[in-house]
């Protein structure tokens, strides 16, 4: 399973947060509207960030298990949770929040998703979710996921996978090949086989119709200028990398244009969510 840097993923968290599609957001609300409770299974959680973002959208009491493969990000979860809460103190399973009115049971679970159940029935998960990760995974492991949800008929809400578009401001010469050699990196391993990269969102709503979900999708595209100049900067050079690592005879060009990206005025990279209930 891939693994991310957490000075990464503090820098795009207030960008992820924003730009999260407002309609099946509200969706999300909802459907969970009536309800005192719900337990909330996150995967590939990092350092917290869905959490942070959705909890304040759903029920006065939740239990949400944080799921991830890297043990170092579990432990700063905990910190930036406990530092995000009005009040955080120690339970039994991990960490109990306080956090505008709604109490946060947090557990903890360091986890190769490749040979863990993806039921969760033994979490008693009521609503799965997922940030930033299902471009990463294969089709297999992701029709394993859906199976598995099927099967309790669980409801599944994915945000921000990226969907193979990208353009900078004002536009360059290479941004195309740049593109185009990234997006095709975007499907080599991740850690859970062949990635299915941008097309990911389209395959997740098919299989989740195929297992007879009802399934929305929209678009939540970062939309960045000059005020996320760090970010676009840390963009170029990840996408330059990337694209190296495809098209090496190109690396030297690549890395020129990485530097001048840098400089970009702004940057729009595509991303979609999907929300699924049985």
């Amino acid at each position: 399973m891939s693994s991310f840097d957490a000075d990464w993923l503090a820098m795009r968290e207030p960008v992820d947060h924003a730009s999260r599609n407002s309609e099946l957001a509200a969706k999300v609300r909802d459907h969970f509207a009536g309800r005192s409770s719900l337990t909330v299974v996150d995967l590939g959680c990092g350092t917290g960030s869905n959490l942070r973002a959705l909890a304040p959208s759903l029920p006065s009491l939740q239990h949400w298990h944080l799921i991830d493969g890297d043990s170092g990000l579990l432990t700063q979860a905990r910190d930036r949770l406990a530092g995000w809460a009005d009040s955080a103190s120690p339970a039994a399973e991990g960490v109990r929040l306080h956090k505008d009115g709604r109490r946060i049971d947090v557990s903890f679970e360091c986890a190769d998703l490749n040979i863990r159940d993806l039921e969760f029935s033994d979490i008693g998960g009521e609503l799965v979710t997922a940030a930033a990760l299902f471009d990463l995974v294969s089709r297999d492991w992701l029709q394993r996921l859906v199976a598995g949800l099927a099967r309790r008929g669980v409801p599944l809400y994915s945000v921000l996978n990226y969907d193979g578009a990208a353009r900078w401001q004002p536009e360059a010469p290479l941004d195309m090949c740049v593109v185009a050699a990234f997006n095709r990196h975007q499907r080599t391993d991740k850690g859970f086989g062949p990635a299915l990269g941008p097309t990911a969102s389209e395959a997740l709503a098919k299989l989740l119709s195929q297992h007879g979900y009802s399934t929305c999708r929209g678009d939540s595209p970062w939309q960045l200028a000059t005020r996320e100049a760090g970010l676009i900067a840390a963009l170029a050079d990840g996408f330059a990398r990337a694209a190296a690592e495809i098209e090496p005879e190109a690396r030297d060009a690549f890395a020129q244009w990485a530097v001048a990206r840098s400089k970009a005025a702004a940057a729009t990279i595509g991303h979609q969510d999907v929300f699924a209930t049985a």
